[in-house]
C-alpha cells in the first residue's frame, strides 16, 4: 500500500528526537498531533511500531522500537536522506554550484566563434561539467531533438515546428582557389567560368553546403564537377593544394589568404559580399536552465571568431 509520507516524516522525528513533546516542538504543531499521527501510521501499516509501556511523551524515558519500528525507522531514515541530497542537488544546481552544460556546434561554429564564450563560462563556472557536441546542422538539431545538447549553434536552416531558431550571427563567405604565395592577391571570373571549375563542398545536411547551394541559386550556376569533403578546413587545405575551388566563411580562409596559400575569387561586376546568417537553436517550450541562462549572458559579450579577419584584395 503507498506510504503516507507525511506520517512517516513524523515517525521519523519521533524516534530520532527521542520524546513525543520535543518532536512536536521540531514539526510546529502539537503533541496530540503528533500522537494521532504515529498512531495512524501504524494503523495504515498494521504493524506496532512502538514499545508503549507508558503514555507517550511522559512516562517513557526515550522511544521504544518494535522489531517493526526499526525496520520502518531505517527506511524513512534512507527515504529523507534521499530527499535531502535531492533538495541539496536541486539547489546547487540553480546556484550554479553543480550540474551540467551540454552545448552543440557545428563544425566552424565549434571551432572558431564557441571558444572564447566557453573558455568565460569555464572560469566562471568551474564545478559545472561542460560538453561541446560537433556535428553538422542536421545532427545538431537531432540531438537537441533528444535533448542530447541544451543548446544548438549552426549555420544552416532548420524547418522543424520543435525547435525555435533565432538569428545569432551573420559571417561573411569568401569564393576561394589555390594563392601563388602573395598575400591578399585576388582573381574576377565570370559565372560561366566558375560553372566549369571543380568544387569542393561540405556533405549534404551542412550549413556551408546550404550556404554554397544558395549561391549557385542565385548566381545560375551548375557545377560541372563537385568533390565532396566533410570539413571546411579540410577543403581549404584542399583548395589551397589546387584540388578546386570553394565557398566558405571567411574565418576559415582568412589566415591562409593572408599568407598566400590561398586567394579570393570575385565575380566580375560583383563586390564578391556573400553572407550567410548562424542560428542558435533551442527546443520550443523547454525551460532554460541556470546553466544555460549563464552560458548566454556570457555568450552575448564573449563571442567572437578565433581567426584574423583579413579582407580580400581587389
Amino acid at each position: 500500500m503507498p506510504m503516507n509520507l507525511h506520517l512517516l516524516r513524523t515517525f521519523l522525528t519521533v524516534v530520532e528526537a527521542q520524546n513525543f513533546s520535543r518532536a512536536a516542538e521540531l514539526l510546529f504543531v502539537s503533541q496530540s498531533a503528533v500522537s494521532k499521527a504515529v498512531r495512524e501510521l501504524e494503523h495504515q501499516l498494521d504493524l506496532p511500531l512502538l514499545e508503549r509501556g507508558g503514555a507517550e511523551g511522559k512516562a517513557l524515558r526515550g522511544v521504544a522500537l518494535t522489531e517493526h519500528g526499526r525496520a520502518v525507522f531505517e527506511h524513512a531514515r534512507a527515504i529523507f536522506a534521499l530527499e535531502r541530497a535531492a533538495s541539496e542537488d536541486v539547489r546547487d544546481r540553480a546556484e550554479l554550484r553543480q550540474g551540467r552544460l551540454r552545448i552543440g556546434a557545428s563544425t566552424t561554429v565549434a571551432a572558431y566563434w564557441l571558444p572564447q564564450a566557453i573558455a568565460a563560462f569555464a572560469r566562471r563556472h568551474p564545478t559545472l561539467e561542460l560538453e561541446l557536441v560537433v556535428g553538422n546542422t542536421d545532427e545538431i538539431s537531432r540531438a537537441l531533438i533528444d535533448c542530447r545538447v541544451d543548446v544548438g549553434y549552426v549555420e544552416g536552416e532548420v524547418a522543424d515546428a520543435r525547435i525555435a531558431a533565432s538569428l545569432w550571427r551573420t559571417e561573411a563567405l569568401r569564393l576561394i582557389s589555390a594563392g601563388d604565395g602573395v598575400a591578399a592577391r585576388s582573381k574576377r571570373m565570370a559565372a560561366s567560368a566558375l560553372a566549369e571549375q571543380t568544387w569542393l563542398l561540405r556533405e549534404p545536411g551542412s550549413g556551408t553546403r546550404q550556404a554554397a547551394q544558395a549561391w549557385f541559386d542565385a548566381q545560375g550556376i551548375v557545377p560541372a564537377r563537385a568533390i565532396e569533403i566533410g570539413s571546411n578546413e579540410a577543403i581549404a587545405r584542399a583548395a589551397a593544394a589546387g584540388a578546386g575551388i570553394a565557398l566558405l566563411p571567411e574565418t576559415v580562409v582568412a589566415d591562409l589568404v593572408a599568407i598566400g596559400r590561398l586567394r579570393t575569387i570575385a565575380l566580375l561586376g560583383d563586390a564578391n559580399a556573400a553572407t550567410r546568417p548562424l542560428y542558435r537553436l533551442e527546443l520550443v517550450n523547454r525551460p532554460q536552465a541556470p546553466a544555460l541562462r549563464a552560458f548566454l549572458a556570457l555568450d552575448a559579450d564573449s563571442t567572437a571568431p578565433r581567426a584574423r579577419q583579413s579582407k580580400p584584395g581587389t
